[in-house]
């Protein structure tokens, strides 16, 4: 068979995997859904400042807790800062922060999960740090770290990024354990691969697809965590706005500007259940047996329960 030919099967398979992959996309709700719900969201904070008239820093005092209007799409807050603008920019804060976590967190719990499920030592060594970390309720723990670090967005991502890193070391660590067993691992090893080339080469990408699904959840539990710390004063501070801090802000003013805290939180919630539809249709796309089995249980438990009612 000549490379022309085999080059055009390549690319004859490559564009049936792609139409599958799109397919299997389409076909899959829960992924669907959050993806438009998140790229709405990423698109307000990406498009929205291109439609703003107002800086969210620009104090009008006169105009101070306005409801929302024509000049003012979603009211003005206690110092008269137009709330529409600092939602939009809120959301670049929240999104962004959110997204370094979940970056970071990707990266070093995939190295540290790799690492203790090739050593030993090393497995005993950082997964007890990484339970002593997880036995501290993650909102304390994140409390405390800012404490010592100080109220600054770079000080939030830091904080939360060593909260929500051992969940990932984890993740990768229990996938990546089943993997070292598996034949071809040990065929490198009988051949003299180096463990950096078994570990990083072999195993690793190997665990890409739970680790992107727990990214995912990640990303939304920062989103919230955030929040929680902007609220409590000791997140993101201001004037910066984040969703946390408008919220913040409208707590004392909750009874006579509803706007302030109801805005905020409806983009907070549609930010988490994004990401959570998109990591749970993710999660059915890398395991599609998962739908299966629990169609197979119903329609067992449904054999089982009609043959009791005939006994």
């Amino acid at each position: 068979m000549s490379t022309t030919s085999l080059s055009n099967i390549r690319k004859e398979l490559k564009k049936e995997q792609r139409s599958l992959l799109f397919k299997r996309f389409l076909s899959n709700k829960l992924l669907l859904t959050g993806s438009f719900i998140m790229l709405f969201v990423v698109g307000v904070a990406l498009i929205g400042p291109f439609f703003l008239s107002y800086t969210p820093y620009q104090m009008v005092v006169e105009n101070r807790l306005s409801p929302p209007s024509a000049e003012h799409l979603l009211g003005t807050d206690n110092f008269g800062r137009d709330l529409f603008s600092r939602v939009v920019y809120g959301a670049q804060i929240s999104l962004g922060v959110g997204l370094a976590v979940a970056v970071i967190t990707s990266v070093v719990g995939l190295v540290i999960g790799l690492l203790a499920s090739y050593y030993k030592t090393l497995d005993h060594i950082l997964m007890r740090i990484c339970d002593g970390l997880m036995a501290i309720p993650g909102i304390l723990f994140a409390i405390a770290l800012m404490a010592a670090l100080g109220p600054q967005t770079q000080n939030v991502i830091i904080a939360l990024s060593i909260v929500f890193t051992p969940h990932i070391a984890r993740v990768v660590r229990s996938k990546a354990l089943s993997i070292r067993e598996e034949t071809y691992v040990e065929a490198m090893r009988a051949q003299g691969a180096s463990p950096l080339r078994i570990i990083f080469l072999h195993i690793a990408p190997n665990t890409i697809s739970p680790l992107v699904v727990q990214a995912t959840f990640i990303f939304a539990d920062s989103i919230i965590t955030e929040a929680a710390l902007s609220f409590l004063g000791a997140g993101v501070p201001t004037p910066d706005p984040s969703w946390g801090n408008i919220l913040y802000d409208g707590k004392l003013v909750i009874f006579n500007a509803w706007w302030m805290t109801v805005f905020p939180g409806i983009m907070i919630i549609l930010a988490v259940i994004g990401l959570n539809f998109v990591g749970d249709g993710l999660r059915d796309m890398i395991d599609p047996h998962t739908k299966p089995r629990s169609k197979k249980k119903r329609v067992n438990l449904f054999r089982f329960n009609s043959q009791k009612a005939r006994g």
